[in-house]
């Protein structure tokens, strides 16, 4: 199986990253935090979270944690930063009012093990937060890559990230949350536009080899991608000006650790 790469921020942001940001300002707006809170970015990646943090939450301060340091070196300046695993987070317990990780949760090999870590550094009635792509349907970009790439090379059904990730689905993350002894779980689908120029600003990012979909395309001999690009060039739907209008919807949970 191909290997999910996360190193290069500007593939990154290219691919996904310009999405995620959208998804990560309504996150912070439906959380409502209090301001003036110390906050913990889990899997901050390029800081599009915690960019979202700073310009609507207010907070006292906020450190993002993330394993990749080329990620890390894109992350907005203002903001503490560590390399390290959500799921062995480098800190001391109960230290944040609000812990959060954005499009992240999914990538670590037991997902619980990461919620433990939130819960463990968050302190007494924090905040405990966190949203994903719902790969199933509502990540549409991706959807129609993997259909697309499935058709032509039908092995690429075991790269896909929905049945690789059961955790990106609405009743497997509230059970999470109350799992691990969080209170008051709350879950809300977000769901944004993404409109593409037209099919190169759709296809080009799937080039960079940044996530699990560019990373499996970079491994298939060139004939391969010249006909999944054109399956699915054949598939989306394309206005009469060549823009692709199309959606992204997270699954986004909260609750709070135990007072």
């Amino acid at each position: 199986m191909s290997t999910d790469v996360w190193e290069v921020g500007d593939a990154y942001e290219a691919y996904v990253g310009r999405w995620s940001r959208k998804v990560a300002a309504e996150f912070v707006r439906w959380l409502s935090a209090p301001p003036g809170g110390r906050w913990l970015d889990a899997g901050c990646g390029t800081g599009a979270l915690t960019e979202a943090i700073f310009t609507a939450a207010a907070p006292e301060s906020v450190i993002g944690v993330d394993r990749s340091p080329g990620f890390l070196r894109q992350a907005p300046e203002q903001a503490g930063r560590a390399v390290g695993d959500a799921a062995a987070l480098p800190l001391r317990d109960a230290s944040f009012d609000a812990v959060v990780s954005g499009l992240a949760l999914n990538f670590v090999p037991r997902p619980a093990d990461a919620i433990a870590e939130f819960a463990r550094v968050a302190a007494p009635g924090a905040l405990v937060a966190s949203y994903i792509w719902d790969y199933t349907t509502g990540m549409r970009m991706m959807r129609y890559f993997w259909d697309a790439a499935t058709e032509v090379v039908p092995a690429a059904a075991g790269h896909d990230e929905s049945p690789r990730f059961p955790i990106c689905h609405e009743p497997a993350l509230h059970t999470a949350w109350r799992e691990a002894g969080l209170t008051g779980v709350t879950t809300r689908s977000i769901e944004i536009p993404t409109i593409f120029t037209d099919f190169d600003d759709l296809w080009r990012p799937f080039l960079g080899g940044q996530g699990a979909a560019p990373a499996y395309l970079a491994t298939l001999p060139s004939t391969d991608r010249i006909a999944i690009r054109e399956r699915l060039r054949s598939t989306v739907p394309t206005s009469a000006d060549g823009t692709i209008a199309l959606t992204a919807a997270a699954w986004a949970v909260r609750g709070s650790a135990p007072a």
